[in-house]
């Protein structure tokens, strides 16, 4: 495959049902009303010369090589900034304007160092093209007065250099920092000759606000700013389209290669998710894929305390087959299970969870979603029929009111993050609940309408009282309700009830009743609302009634089944959606569909020719509890890292110790492995073949940019596990495990590697009824049927502050880092974030005598950590805030095994702690992790 080189048509689209018919250069085209003249000619298969325009940003008009002639107009007009008009008549190259362009060009080539044959960016460079294309054959103007060539290079950034002295001013980063990706971070300083592009007022760009999410280093027309791989390793010759594997947005990218050697990831334009952007992660953090730490061999070991040796993979996969069939002789065949991962594909974690049932015998099968969001599958299914976000990332762009409720969207989902910033600076209305101050608060020409502040763990209190006052203040969309909902009726009498009301809660909750009051008839009264959350939503004792009760307040207000509204997850992790779609929680099959349900079974019992028990296996937390038990002696675990993911991390290890087989399968020798007995290497996702689901439901494909390190890929192993321990698993190819999917799976039934490769992508359900796709959910009806309003009681944790441990611990993320870590600290993302931090509040810090930078000791009831304070105000007094993307920190040492009552999902968002200043003692004794923790 050769390099893709995308078209760029000079502007962007207009959309809307008017045409205009002109001519350009002889050509007659027919486009939108409002089409630049420069896109139209470039329909008509003209392509006028252009140095500041781009399809991607909005017209600009600033570099004049884009000059054409009119019939009946006077002078030469910029075609970028020029609209079209009925009967018009361009002429692209004419004598006077090709002389314009020439002397325009000129300019610009006197004051830029000709150094083409050197340059990093000979091959693709605009400035380069555009000087063939307008005919520049010789320069009259020398080198001898003032000129830009001195300019020192900026090389602060680890991925991208900025280069000043090649930078014709044309003001395509600074527009795209503006307009792509909200941060407004660069700026063209001073005027005329003195103009040049700055970051936040002449900082270096790593001291800057820039967030290095590549949206300038994409737009930059020349060599000004780019990629250090570039410099390094010399222009790539070919590109293989597929999907980045950190968050839940799916970004499509272009892997660009030379020869077999990844030179960087390009976000692509026709991505549906993405739409030609990107962050920092996806874009520039791929270099842990070829890391030195990963192991290729599989290694093997009779109990943890033995060394480790390398093993061919027969030898390997015969040791696990043998031990898991003589654990299941001498315990019993629920003796044993596995654990599915969201970072692999669906077609791997399939495989896996089939393993389970078919080969296993049993159904203890489940996902890292355990402790993320099996709240959002239980609550929605319950209330809507199906565990899934109801809208398409698009859809924000026609919110009036975005609600923002447990979720850091900039730091967690950055690119859905500025398709949010661009509308909220549209106008758009925006309330968080949060306890902490996220950055979206306040921002450039962003400021939220409502911040609700509430104390962790009173979200139930927090949305029972704003649909108190949709209710008490008549503000229900009764024709929504009556039409499509049951169970109303009930439910409204229980959410009127005056201990509803943000009067009574406001002691809980701590947020001012008024507040409240005016947040919830701005969503009910401002037009389409649109509710997001993440895993401050789900990660709390009573995660699942929260997700029903903003179910309830979604539908109350008929904010459900149409664009602009909705209630939608915002994934941690990029195939969460998918590893819970196939079929990975101990109690469902791929769709959703109860073990129990015989007719459901009997379809999957007649195509995979095995009987399958119809009782739910064990979820995450009962093989700790039966291995502790001595019951459960054999684990799977497909790249996951549980001893750091999961809470009580002392709970977890001597789970891990009890049992006599361990199988680990992941790129690192993790946490979890210090208690495995056989390491199973996994490939990157730049050797996978297949696909991943996002947090819109969109089925993305997944190509292999390079073939697996390991010698065989993820899925290959499970089938042969299969098949070594008696049940034949054999498929020739990803397509085939999809097939398979489809033909079990209803959401599934129109999916096909075929179709994807034509259409980019497609949202479930896809099947005869929606043949490309479903992009807004629950339309004309919801999945059940009728939308289901269930009371949610508000019921405290049982995780209070005391006098011995009066702060509240929360947690989040940061934009930097991933989920534990174990990528992104492989990358240069860890010159943002060397470690993770305490934030306290001023008054919390000064009672305790700490001052930033101090280290201080994190204690709650079941362990203690250490790391550095940083005095911050973005939490109330009494909540104190960390990532968990380092090791030393260790945030599950101190998290307790609260959990949702409804799906064991860890509370990991209200935890009891002290802070102190750490004792001359030093840091706590406990074993030092080799990855940080909580899983998102």
């Amino acid at each position: 495959m050769s390099l893709l080189k995308e078209p760029d048509l000079g502007t962007p689209a207009k959309a809307g049902p008017d045409t205009v018919n002109l001519e350009v250069d002889g050509q007659p085209v027919t486009v939108p009303e409002g089409t630049s003249v420069m896109r139209a000619a470039a329909l008509a298969g003209v392509e006028v010369p252009k140095l500041c325009a781009t399809d991607t940003l909005e017209a600009f008009g600033s570099c004049r090589l884009c000059l054409v002639e009119i019939d009946g107009r006077p002078g030469t007009p910029a075609s970028c900034t020029t609209p079209v008009a009925e009967g018009m008549k361009v002429h692209t190259q004419t004598p006077r304007v090709e002389k314009l362009r020439q002397g325009v060009m000129e300019l610009y080539i006197s004051d830029h160092p000709l150094d083409c044959l050197t340059c990093s960016a000979n091959g693709d460079c605009e400035l380069q093209d555009m000087s063939g294309r307008v005919g520049l054959r010789q320069v009259r103007y020398g080198y001898e007065g003032a000129n830009h060539l001195d300019a020192e290079t900026d090389t602060s950034n680890p991925y991208f250099d900025f280069d000043p002295s090649k930078c014709i001013v044309c003001s395509r980063c600074v527009r795209a920092c503006d307009e792509i990706q909200g941060t407004l971070a660069l700026t063209i300083e001073g005027r005329g000759f003195d103009s040049k592009v700055s970051a936040s007022a002449g900082e270096l760009f790593f001291d800057s606000e820039c967030v290095s999410c590549g949206a300038c280093v994409q737009a930059c027309p020349t060599a000004t700013l780019e990629e250090k791989s570039v410099v390094n390793l010399g222009m790539p010759s070919r590109s293989v389209i597929t999907t980045c594997a950190y968050c839940g947005v799916g970004c499509s990218f272009k892997a660009e290669l030379r020869g077999d050697e990844l030179v960087r990831m390009v976000p692509y334009k026709n991505g549906d998710a993405n739409e030609g952007h990107s962050c920092v992660k996806g874009r520039f953090a791929f270099g842990y894929a070829t890391h030195p730490d990963r192991k290729l061999n599989p290694m093997v070991r009779d109990t943890i305390d033995d060394e480790w040796r390398e093993v061919d993979w027969d030898t390997a996969i015969g040791y696990v087959a043998d031990k898991m069939r003589e654990l299941q002789a001498r315990y019993g065949v629920g003796a044993v299970g596995g654990i599915t991962s969201s970072r692999c594909t669906n077609e791997e974690v399939y495989v896996v969870q089939k393993m389970v049932r078919a080969a296993f015998g049993n159904n203890n099968v489940d996902t890292c979603a355990r402790v993320c969001h099996s709240p959002t599958g239980y609550g929605l299914k319950q209330t809507f029929g199906t565990s899934a976000g109801t809208q398409d990332f698009r859809s924000v762009a026609k919110a009036d009111v975005i609600v923002v409720i447990g979720a850091n969207p900039t730091d967690a989902h950055p690119v859905f993050a500025s398709r949010m910033k661009r509308r909220l600076r549209e106008g758009a209305k925006l309330i968080v609940v949060d306890p902490r101050r996220i950055d979206l608060i306040r921002s450039p020409h962003i400021e939220a309408s409502h911040h609700l502040q509430l104390k962790p763990g009173a979200n139930v209190a927090v949305i029972n009282a704003m649909a108190h006052v949709v209710v008490t203040e008549g503000l229900v969309d009764r024709s929504f309700v009556d039409d499509r909902c049951e169970e109303f009726d009930a439910w409204a009498e229980f959410i009127a009830s005056p201990e509803n009301s943000p009067e009574v809660t406001e002691p809980i909750t701590g947020v001012p009743a008024e507040e409240l009051r005016a947040a919830a008839r701005l969503y009910a009264t401002g037009g389409n609302g649109a509710i997001y959350y993440g895993l401050g939503v789900t990660e709390h004792s009573q995660g699942s009634t929260m997700v029903m009760g903003l179910a309830n307040l979604a539908m109350a207000t008929g904010n459900i089944g149409r664009e602009g509204v909705g209630v939608n997850p915002l994934r941690g992790q990029n195939n969460v959606q998918g590893s819970c779609d196939m079929g990975s929680f101990p109690h469902e099959l791929s769709g959703y569909r109860h073990i129990s349900d015989d007719a459901v079974r009997g379809v999957f019992e007649d195509l995979w020719g095995r009987s399958l028990e119809p009782e739910p296996g064990l979820r995450i937390p009962n093989m700790f509890d039966a291995a502790v038990a001595g019951t459960f002696r054999g684990l799977f675990v497909q790249g996951e890292d549980i001893a750091q993911s999961d809470p009580n991390t002392q709970h977890v290890t001597a789970a891990l110790s009890a049992m006599e087989l361990v199988v680990v399968q992941d790129l690192f020798l993790n946490e979890t492995a210090k208690y495995a007995h056989v390491f199973l290497p996994g490939t990157s996702f730049l050797e996978k073949d297949g696909t991943f689901t996002n947090a819109e439901r969109r089925i993305n494909r997944v190509r292999p940019v390079m073939a697996p390190r390991s010698g065989k890929h993820e899925w290959e192993v499970a089938c042969e596990i299969a098949t070594a321990m008696g049940y034949p698993m054999t498929y020739a190819h990803p397509r085939e495990i999809m097939d398979e999917i489809a033909a079990l799976t209803p959401t599934f039934a129109g999916v096909s590697f075929a179709k994807l490769d034509k259409l980019g992508s497609v949202q479930w359900p896809c099947n005869d009824a929606a043949p490309e796709g479903t992009p807004t959910m629950h339309v004309d009806t919801f999945v059940r049927g009728k939308g289901r309003f269930v009371p949610t009681p508000f019921v405290p944790t049982s995780e209070r502050s005391t006098r011995r441990f009066p702060l509240i611990l929360t947690t989040g993320r940061i934009l930097s880092q991933y989920n534990v870590g174990a990528q992104t600290r492989r990358t240069g993302n860890v010159a943002w974030h060397p470690e993770d931090v305490l934030e306290i509040h001023p008054h919390d810090a000064e009672e305790r005598g700490i001052t930033t930078g101090d280290e201080v000791t994190l204690t709650s009831r079941v362990g203690e950590t250490t790391l550095h304070a940083v005095i911050s105000d973005r939490m109330p007094v009494g909540v104190v805030y960390t990532t968990f993307h380092h090791p030393v920190t260790g945030a599950n040492v101190v998290t307790t095994e609260n959990s949702d009552w409804a799906t064991n999902c860890p509370e990991y968002k209200v935890t009891a702690v002290q802070v102190g200043l750490r004792t001359s003692a030093g840091r706590p004794e406990r074993d030092q992790l080799s990855e940080p923790a909580l899983v998102d």
